[in-house]
């Protein structure tokens, strides 16, 4: 007669203890309601689950084909009706969904004086940085109003100021000078010092316009997220270092210095060094206007800052400054009595459409790259923290639209590469503005001094203009104090900064900022190749396992070894998993061949023993008992099976699994059962296709470590299947 088999899913009981806090106050005033013991127990009764078994019982029923979802995806967005093009419309020119919905009684007033406060401050500054940039100053004036209307359509930051900013125009000052340098002997009067300026703004418009096609083509492909490569400690330490790139190379004009400009490796110290050795030559009325105007705009800055919270707009001493200095320069004749340098002619009316130096495009690539990358994280990370504070959303992509459209229309109007700035942006902000129409009022301030006032600062002394791009650099300096914070929060991250910032202040800003991307990815990787292997234990009564090392209160289960790898595993660190794992077991090579042979030796004898039985014709029950012996005695001193928690594998690839292949042959010579917990559905995926299940029972695959650690401690306890009595 046949026996009977009887068939059931395994069940486990959790007991968990569930600490609860209760109040006294509240207990006796709610009396009535029931109240829960400090310490209550929770039982949980369910099947394991196996990965098979568990999408069999909740996976869905039928995935549609990729190609058709593909299909469907390309038909829904290439559909045409106009609520789509309508939709379209909103998303590539913001301006058609925010304005509409602007409240004009709320809103208009702090949009109003914050751009107009922003504006005046564009003036001076657009002049300054226009000499960073090597170009006259009035260039500036153009680079402070077309991207500023731009982006005021197409950009999604609100508080986000665009226009001239210190560290972009050091880059392409650097730019120019190297296609475009100040010859010996320069005649300022004569044509050739006119057609001396149309080639530099020539090559800066040409920087500004393959910097805007270079963020259009990125917005083609969606490439926003490269952002995210210029880390939050790149961004701060290179823009700390660059600031002393820009001062430095105002001394010259804050002393009274017509030196040639440095570029290249190490043009901080020989610009210093110069600076140094022509220090006889100082223009004593230079330096008397400059200790004058840092003397007034450091103090009235700080004030600003630390008063902000009080002033409902800050003090625009930087107009103010303008103002006086171009007036005392006029009436005291300052340019012919004292040699200083100033800016000359301002020409007034709006620029003509003029075509940049295309034939320098193979030259300015290279640097064109990195400025774009410079401009377009600053931007973005000025507008995420922003949108971040005022609790609104930004779009990287179209921010690339927006910055790229920007640079691109406004360089066929000689401006020179924009993007978000710093005190500018923080100015907008603290002043009360609620949205880009902001914007437009700074791009009417900006225009009216083009259109009427410029000429009237023909007597501005440079020395100003230097000053005030010295002090533009104040929040710049002290990101100096975000150091201590970041060494007790993360070492990796102040070794990014420190070396990304000595890298742009001893090299170059170009070559600074690579070196600094290239170590930032370097720890990353360093991160991935060198994760943690752990052994874990569990917790009494609970399904919670917890690395031993850190919770000695946890128990490790015996015969079993459950290993946790924090880290992808890929073909860079695949040596590093499998030598991490093999300490972690015990597994040596002259380990796994010891146990081979003992294993074979014990099969040998099994053999011989069933032989010899069949053939004397009598029960041997004593094998029986000798094999239990054996295995009780090796499950206690050895490793009978091993887990592996996947769930901190967050991807593998060929090479890693081939690794777990490799280590699953590895354990089975042994006698060893792998088991596997918690891989994800892409993990799952690449292991299965690996063809890893040719060597692994596919019911070894659990949904949580304590399913395959219940599932492993049943098995153990099963009475043993092979027995055999043959009865002759």
């Amino acid at each position: 007669m046949a026996p009977r088999v009887r068939t059931r899913l395994p069940l486990y009981v959790l007991q968990l203890d569930i600490h609860t806090l209760t109040n006294s106050a509240a207990a006796s005033e709610e009396t009535s309601r029931p109240q829960l013991d400090m310490s209550d127990s929770l039982a949980v009764y369910r099947s394991i689950y196996t990965e098979d078994r568990f999408k069999q019982a909740y996976g869905s029923d039928g995935d549609a084909p990729g190609s058709l979802r593909l299909r469907e995806k390309l038909a829904g967005k290439c559909r045409c009706s106009t609520r789509a093009c309508l939709h379209l419309l909103s998303q590539r020119v913001p301006l058609c969904s925010w304005l509409p919905r602007y409240r004009l009684r709320k809103w208009i007033v702090g949009d109003a004086i914050a751009g107009l406060t922003v504006g005046i401050l564009h003036i001076p500054q657009g002049m300054a940085f226009a000499l960073l940039t090597s170009v006259a100053p009035i260039f500036g004036l153009y680079t402070s109003f077309f991207p500023v209307v731009l982006y005021m359509i197409f950009g999604t930051g609100r508080h986000v100021s665009t226009g001239t900013f210190a560290v972009v125009s050091l880059m392409t000052g650097s730019v120019v000078e190297q296609l475009v340098p100040t010859p010996l002997v320069f005649n300022s009067s004569s044509s050739e010092a006119a057609n001396f300026e149309a080639q530099r703004i020539g090559v800066a418009s040409a920087v500004a316009l393959l910097s805007g096609i270079v963020m259009l083509c990125m917005f083609g492909l969606q490439l926003g997220f490269l952002s995210t490569y210029l880390s939050e400690p790149i961004v701060k330490a290179f823009t700390s270092a660059a600031a002393f790139h820009v001062a430095v190379s105002q001394l010259q004009s804050m002393l009274g210095l017509r030196l040639p400009r440095h570029t290249g490796t190490f043009s901080l110290f020989k610009t210093l060094a110069l600076v140094l050795e022509n220090l006889p030559h100082t223009n004593m009325a230079e330096l008397l206007i400059s200790v004058v105007c840092l003397a007034v705009l450091v103090p009235v800055k700080e004030i600003n800052t630390r008063c902000r919270h009080h002033l409902r707009t800050p003090i625009p001493v930087e107009i103010f400054t303008v103002i006086i200095a171009t007036c005392v320069a006029y009436f005291s004749s300052l340019d012919s009595n004292y040699s200083i340098e100033i800016v000359g002619h301002i020409p007034a009316g709006f620029p003509k459409p003029q075509l940049p130096a295309f034939h320098t495009f193979p030259a300015i690539a290279g640097d064109t790259i990195a400025i774009t990358f410079v401009g377009y994280a600053v931007s973005v990370s000025l507008a995420m923290i922003y949108a971040d504070k005022h609790g609104y959303s930004i779009h990287p992509n179209q921010e690339l639209l927006a910055h790229g459209i920007s640079n691109t229309v406004s360089s066929f109007f000689t401006c020179f590469p924009s993007s978000a700035t710093l005190a500018t942006t923080n100015i907008l902000e603290s002043a009360g503005g609620y949205t880009q129409l902001s914007g437009l009022f700074t791009s009417l301030v900006v225009l009216i001094v083009l259109l009427l006032i410029g000429p009237l600062f023909y007597f501005l002394p440079k020395a100003v203009l230097a000053c005030i791009n010295v002090t533009s650099l104040r929040q710049m300096f002290l990101q100096f104090q975000d150091l201590p914070e970041l060494w007790r929060i993360s070492k990796l991250d102040f070794t990014v900064w420190v070396v990304t910032w000595l890298s742009v202040v001893v090299l170059n800003v170009d070559l600074g900022l690579a070196i600094g991307v290239v170590f930032s990815m370097m720890t990353v990787i360093c991160r991935t190749q060198r994760a943690d292997c752990s052994v874990l234990g569990r917790a009494s009564n609970t399904e919670i396992y917890r690395p031993l090392e850190s919770h000695s209160k946890c128990y490790e289960v015996p015969g079993v070894k459950i290993l946790t790898y924090n880290g992808p595993i890929y073909y860079g660190n695949r040596s590093f998993f499998r030598e991490k794992m093999s300490r972690v077991l015990g597994l040596t090579p002259e380990e796994i061949r010891s146990r081979e042979k003992a294993r074979k030796a014990l099969e040998k004898r099994e053999r011989e023993a069933s032989v010899s039985t069949v053939e004397r014709g009598i029960a041997n029950t004593s094998f029986s008992s000798v094999n239990e012996f054996f295995e009780s005695e090796t499950s206690e001193k050895e490793v009978q099976a091993v887990l592996i928690d996947c769930s901190s594998v967050i991807f593998v690839d060929v090479a890693g699994a081939r690794l777990f292949t490799q280590m699953c042959t590895e354990c089975q010579k042994i006698g060893v059962h792998v088991y596997l917990a918690n891989c994800n559905e892409s993990v799952l995926k690449i292991l299965t296709s690996s063809g890893l299940m040719s060597h692994m029972n596919p019911q070894h695959i659990f949904v949580t470590v304590h399913d395959a650690v219940m599932h492993i401690q049943q098995q153990r306890e099963k009475p043993p299947e092979n027995t055999t009595t043959v009865w002759v």
